[in-house]
């Protein structure tokens, strides 16, 4: 890539286009070396086609820390949609138990594991 780089002018589109990828290499090869990295942002694309983004629809935030408060919650919101769990009951089920569940065990807070740590609180409730 480098050679044909050298064989491009600075303006060219296809240069700049070399020359994002060489800076961001490492980025780009990061799901070579770890198998849960996806190789594209599609899921994530579509996962934020029903926000409206843009600077303006950010405005309700009213801060930056408000926006990645924002950003934070609609991971989590759909994470948790990924994984097929109710995001509302998770995150009320999360809230609800987060000041007493154990510090080390918040792991079982996560969406992924969520639905295994309600079945068995509703098994052990039984």
């Amino acid at each position: 890539m480098r050679e044909q780089r050298a064989k491009l002018s600075r303006g060219h589109d296809l240069a700049k286009a070399i020359d994002y990828i060489l800076k961001r290499w490492a980025a780009f090869t990061l799901f070579l070396d770890d198998g849960r990295v996806c190789l594209s942002n599609n899921a994530a694309e579509r996962a934020l086609r029903g926000i409206a983004l843009g600077r303006r629809s950010w405005m309700f935030c009213g801060s930056d820390r408000g926006g990645h408060r924002a950003a934070a919650m609609y991971s989590l919101i759909v994470t948790a949609k990924m994984n097929d769990v109710d995001p509302q009951a998770w995150l009320a089920n999360g809230l609800a138990s987060i000041a007493t569940h154990p510090a080390h065990r918040l792991d079982e807070l996560l969406p992924w594991n969520w639905t295994s740590t309600a079945s068995a609180m509703a098994a052990a409730a039984a």
